[in-house]
């Protein structure tokens, strides 16, 4: 199987259309054959990120390479980046604002989350410029 490459715009400040490239990448994945266990770790890693993007980066592009034995996330912003990231990756910590938190987003897991389904997670970041996270789902 040759690489499978994805790639979906994800709108800032959309918080009733967020989730709607994840839901795109999973359809994708189904109809590819792939195991409901990957696929839900895709899912949860694509969804919180796309979250994150809508909240705190004004969007960015969710991009994915489906392989012979992974599955690469990348998420990529031109946000104000994240000045700290070891105070980001802590359960709870968040900046998101009022409206995302009385909407029920907000709760700081975003990136724990992330972290914790994939196998291998990269945060490449530089404030005032934006935010790379990369995730590889091995399988």
């Amino acid at each position: 199987m040759d690489t499978v490459k994805l790639v979906y715009p994800v709108e800032g400040d959309d918080l009733i259309g967020a989730g709607e490239a994840s839901s795109q990448m999973k359809l994708v994945l189904k109809r590819m054959g792939f195991p409901t266990d990957v696929i839900r770790r895709a899912s949860i890693c694509m969804y919180e990120g796309e979250i994150n993007m809508v909240i705190h980066a004004d969007g960015g592009q969710a991009e994915v390479e489906v392989g012979v034995d992974n599955i690469v996330i990348r998420m990529v912003d031109q946000g104000p980046g994240i000045p700290d990231i070891e105070k980001a990756m802590q359960e709870g910590w968040s900046t998101a604002n009022e409206e995302a938190r009385d909407l029920g987003f907000g709760a700081g897991m975003g990136l724990p989350n992330m972290k914790k389904h994939s196998d291998e997670m990269t945060i490449d970041t530089v404030v005032g410029q934006g935010t790379t996270v990369t995730m590889v789902l091995r399988f």
